[in-house]
């Protein structure tokens, strides 16, 4: 099981505004080793653009798009989409390319 420091970075695909507040992400692992579901849930993701801005968002959960989030998923796909709010009402919104890391 991989740690918050050993997990890898993700790329945002793409973004959704969600019907009940916050956004949807749809990432996928660019590099290093795939985190644990469990880690991820009610973590924390810095975000970073290719402009330099950043934001950091609470996961609230998973979108269930694809089907339910496993480790074993996550590791064959290196896709998740997760459920997150910004921390900060003022932070920029992720958009695509963006790339994304466990806080």
């Amino acid at each position: 099981m991989a740690t918050m420091q050993a997990a890898g970075t993700f790329r945002v695909l793409d973004v959704h505004h969600a019907p009940h507040g916050g956004m949807i992400l749809r990432l996928r692992l660019q590099e290093g080793d795939a985190p644990s579901i469990r880690s991820i849930r009610s973590s924390k993701l810095v975000a970073e653009g290719p402009d330099g801005r950043s934001c950091t968002l609470k996961v609230d959960g998973f979108a269930l798009f694809g089907g339910k989030p496993s480790d074993a998923r996550l590791s064959r796909t290196g896709r998740v989409d997760v459920h997150v709010t910004p921390t900060d009402a003022s932070a920029p919104v992720p958009g695509l390319r963006w790339s994304v890391r466990l806080a």
